[in-house]
């Protein structure tokens, strides 16, 4: 299905299994079939699954405007109204973990149960005077210079970081590198590097008051792309009641690394709301 949002752009969605809703919003520079491997057991658990492309990528329209955190935000609400979602569960994977806790301070967090945040950014992912564990701005800057000049080229190396690929660990197969590289290709080059300035300098920290319903958050401490420290290790000392999932030396592409354990992590955590 397509779901039109309130500027008019059009974002591709797929919707799998009857049920209570779960809403999977994927991470960058991918789609929502990333989602795929954790989205088929869920939907035959007994859920409805809602996985959609963010405006940009994979099969959505490219905008040249758009790609801030309170456009994500309205365009998910938009995804919300169009699927008539209720007592829904957000779950967002990297920058996706963004559009969540925007939706909670932007949106009240209307018609949502649960969250859920994997390999999250929130709360921010900036090295700051205030931040000292995030990232340096030097990284990210580098980063789209590198994908300008030749981004299939920074995807080769990318993803093998992503994955936690490495002489001895070698978590994904090739074809998942591969497979992810083509992905990353589909996106609009616009919303690519715009993503990157979104995802590293929006500072989420006043949106987690917003968040009153029941968390789980998920990370790997091996982690080279989104760092535990700044992120979930935040997470969970401002939402004391979270629960919290840290996978020991796990990379940040858990999805596919680590996907039978997000999977049973996710499924018990959704059956204690039904």
């Amino acid at each position: 299905m397509h779901v039109t949002t309130r500027d008019g752009v059009q974002l591709y969605a797929k919707r799998w299994g009857s049920g209570r809703p779960v809403i999977l919003i994927h991470g960058w520079p991918l789609s929502a079939d990333t989602w795929d491997d954790v989205a088929l057991p869920i939907a035959t658990a007994g859920f409805e699954v809602i996985a959609y492309d963010r405006r940009g990528f994979g099969r959505s329209e490219q905008p040249w405007t758009g790609y801030d955190y309170d456009t994500f935000a309205d365009d998910l609400a938009d995804v919300i109204a169009a699927t008539n979602a209720t007592q829904a569960t957000l779950v967002g994977f990297s920058m996706g973990g963004g559009e969540v806790a925007r939706y909670f301070q932007r949106h009240k967090g209307a018609h949502v149960a649960q969250a859920a945040l994997i390999g999250s950014v929130v709360p921010y992912l900036l090295r700051t005077d205030d931040n000292p564990d995030g990232v340096a701005a030097s990284v990210f800057e580098t980063m789209q210079a590198q994908i300008t000049k030749d981004r299939a080229a920074f995807y080769a190396t990318f993803f093998k970081d992503f994955y936690g690929v490495g002489v001895i660990s070698r978590p994904v197969s090739p074809e998942v590198i591969a497979w992810s590289q083509q992905l990353a290709m589909q996106a609009g080059l616009k919303a690519t590097l715009d993503c990157i300035t979104a995802f590293s300098q929006t500072d989420f920290r006043p949106d987690l008051t917003a968040i009153n319903v029941p968390t789980l958050v998920i990370h790997g401490t091996g982690d080279a792309i989104v760092p535990i420290e700044p992120t979930a290790r935040a997470v969970a000392a401002a939402l004391p009641n979270a629960q919290v999932h840290e996978y020991d030396d796990a990379p940040h592409g858990l999805l596919a690394s680590h996907k039978t354990q997000v999977t049973s992590d996710l499924l018990a955590f959704l059956q204690t709301h039904a």
